[in-house]
C-alpha cells in the first residue's frame, strides 16, 4: 500500500498523511485485504478506538479541536480565525483554493478525500435524520463522495487537457465556430446543477486547434463549483493564451437548478441564462460582432 508523503502536491508538510497514519495503525488488515470498503471499515473502527485521527506531537493532527471531544473527525473541519477570516489550509495541511480553481492532486489524495467526504456526508445524513438502514440510502454517502471527487469536481483536481495546436498554413482569417459544446457544472452558491451549451468562435492568428479540444477545455473548467460569468472568462483566458487569436468569443446558455429546484422555483423551460465574452476583433469590430451573433442564433 502506498503512503502519501509530506511532499505530495498541496500538503504544506505540517502534519502527517491520514493514509500514512492509517497504514501504520492498521498494517495489512484494512485496506489491502478488503479493498477500499475494507479500508473505510477499518478507518471507522480505528477512529472509534483511537478517538482522534492523528499523530502530530500530542497524538492529534494539527488543527484538531478539543482533544476531549469524542466526535470522530471533528477536527477535520477548518475553523475561523479570531479575526473572522477562514484559513487557507485544512487541518490536514492541504492548501485550500477557490471552488472554480485548479490544483492537480494524486490518485492517493483523491482516495483519501473520498473517505473523509463519505464520513462527513454520513454525519449530514444523521443530522437530517435519514435512516441508514433504508436500503436506498445505505450506500449513498459513498456514492456521493465518489461523485463529487471523481465526476462533478474533477476539474479541480486534474491537470489541464493536452491541447495540440497546428499552424495556420492557409492564413485563415474568418470566423471558426464550434456550437453545441456541452456544459455540465455546479453552482458554487447552492451546489445545484448548471446544464447548458457553449459556443466558441475565433479568428486564428498563427495557430488553429482541433475542435474536440474545445470540448475538453470547456468540460475541464465546467467540472468545478462555478458561476457562469466566471466560467466564460476562464475559458476565454485559456484559449487566448493558447491560441493568441485575432478574435475570440465564448457564449454560454445554461439552466441553473438553484433557480429551478429551490428559491424562486422558476419554470425549467424559461430559466435560461446567457453570458458572452468577446475578445479582440469581436469586441472592437461591430460588424464582425453582429455577424457572429447572427451566425450562432
Amino acid at each position: 500500500m502506498s503512503i502519501i508523503s509530506d511532499e505530495t502536491n498541496g500538503r504544506n508538510g505540517k502534519s502527517p498523511s491520514l493514509r500514512g497514519y492509517l497504514n501504520s495503525s492498521l498494517g495489512s488488515s484494512g485496506y489491502n485485504n478488503g479493498g477500499l470498503r475494507g479500508y473505510r471499515t477499518a478507518l471507522m473502527e480505528t477512529a472509534d478506538d483511537e478517538k482522534r485521527l492523528g499523530i502530530a506531537g500530542d497524538g492529534r493532527f494539527e488543527g484538531f479541536s478539543d482533544p476531549d471531544d469524542d466526535s470522530t473527525f471533528a477536527g477535520l473541519v477548518s475553523k475561523k480565525a479570531p479575526n473572522g477570516e477562514m484559513p487557507d489550509a485544512s487541518p490536514l495541511g492541504y492548501s485550500l483554493f477557490d471552488a472554480n480553481g485548479n490544483m492537480p492532486i494524486s490518485q492517493d489524495e483523491r482516495e483519501e478525500m473520498k473517505i473523509l467526504a463519505e464520513r462527513k456526508i454520513s454525519e449530514l445524513f444523521e443530522i437530517l435524520r435519514i435512516d441508514r438502514n433504508d436500503p436506498n440510502s445505505a450506500a449513498t454517502p459513498h456514492r456521493l463522495a465518489k461523485m463529487w471527487v471523481e465526476e462533478l469536481f474533477r476539474g479541480r483536481f486534474e491537470a489541464p487537457p493536452k491541447c495540440t495546436v497546428f499552424p495556420n498554413r492557409k492564413n485563415v482569417d474568418e470566423l471558426v465556430i464550434s456550437r453545441g459544446i456541452k456544459v455540465m457544472s455546479v453552482c458554487s452558491h447552492h451546489w445545484q446543477t448548471i446544464s447548458g451549451t457553449c459556443v466558441i468562435a475565433y479568428i486564428p492568428g498563427d495557430s488553429v486547434i482541433g475542435l474536440s479540444k474545445l470540448t475538453r477545455i470547456v468540460d475541464w473548467f465546467s467540472r468545478r463549483g462555478q458561476i457562469q460569468e466566471e466560467l466564460g472568462e476562464q475559458i476565454a483566458d485559456f484559449l487566448e493564451e493558447l491560441l493568441k487569436p485575432q478574435a475570440l468569443g465564448v457564449v454560454i446558455s445554461a439552466k441553473h437548478f438553484c433557480m429551478i429546484a429551490r428559491g424562486v422555483s422558476s419554470n425549467e423551460d424559461a430559466a435560461l441564462m446567457t453570458t458572452s465574452v468577446l475578445r479582440g476583433l469581436l469586441a472592437s469590430d461591430a460588424n464582425l460582432r453582429n455577424e457572429f451573433l447572427t451566425l450562432i442564433q
